[in-house]
């Protein structure tokens, strides 16, 4: 097409990056007090209130993950870091899951772990691969406005499909748990 405009192939690895990070994020907020009620055996007001403070220090520790990124790291460093340490989080998350019923003990530890790991990774992640956008372009580059507009589709993108999965996975959840 003559109107066509190109893109960086940077733009699509950083979409589909953001899309998964967010489906990633949505769609663990949307079973998490769910599993802390019904497999963790947590009561309602610890669960909500544990929510709220996970949900607090995801949007506060971007502050410092983005000054130890100015001051010391660089983005490229800091995203994939962040992106290690969230996805060590869901592993850890994920065994959690495996040891609630033999090892409640071992399951609550690596239940706190893995909270404590995808807060801090996503203090390193989030405020640093937005920028990344911009640095694929020169300075002036025209591209820049709809490269920002393409990349945040991902993260609606990754929202959207959350509500697909996590509808099965939630209903998978409370019928394992409960029967």
């Amino acid at each position: 097409m003559a109107g066509e405009i190109k893109h960086p192939k940077g733009l699509r690895v950083l979409f589909f990056t953001e899309m998964w990070e967010r489906y990633n994020y949505y769609g663990m907020r949307a079973i998490l007090v769910l599993f802390m009620t019904k497999a963790m055996l947590f009561d309602k007001v610890f669960s909500s209130n544990l929510y709220g403070s996970y949900t607090s220090l995801i949007y506060l520790t971007p502050l410092l993950g983005g000054y130890i990124s100015d001051r010391y790291w660089g983005n490229k460093r800091s995203i994939i870091v962040g992106g290690i340490v969230m996805a060590l989080g869901e592993f850890v998350l994920f065994f959690c899951g495996s040891f609630y019923h033999s090892n409640p003990k071992l399951s609550t530890l690596l239940f706190f772990t893995g909270l404590g790991l995808m807060i801090a990774g996503t203090g390193f992640f989030k405020p640093n691969i937005s920028s990344m956008v911009g640095q694929l372009y020169p300075k002036g580059d025209r591209r820049v406005d709809s490269a920002y507009t393409i990349f945040y589709m991902g993260i609606n993108v990754g929202g959207a499909i959350k509500r697909v999965i996590n509808k099965r996975v939630k209903k998978w959840i409370a019928e394992s748990v409960i029967y």
